[in-house]
């Protein structure tokens, strides 16, 4: 009898360790998995203001080429920036 206790406890254990090896490489897993996701998600954005900045600036383009449309945007922003420190003061 306490030879099937001795052998139980060592097969509980033997089966404890694997789940353990199992849930960490789980857990491992899960962490590359979020990264990753933080990762696809700043991707996400950086494009997403490219395609904006794209879009705007074909929106100038249209009506010119593409120095005008860019010294356009630019004289767009310091305008932007000028009313953002008027607003500050």
């Amino acid at each position: 009898m306490l030879e099937e206790v001795k052998t139980s406890v060592t097969r509980l254990i033997a089966l404890y360790e694997m789940e353990k090896e199992r849930a960490d490489a789980l857990s491992l897993k899960l962490s590359e998995s979020e990264e990753q996701n933080r990762q696809y998600k700043e991707q996400i954005t950086e494009l997403n203001l490219k395609i904006d900045n794209l879009a705007l600036s074909n929106a100038f383009t249209a009506c010119g080429d593409n120095v005008q449309a860019k010294e356009r945007v630019e004289k767009l922003i310091k305008e932007i920036d000028k009313c953002i420190k008027l607003l500050q003061n």
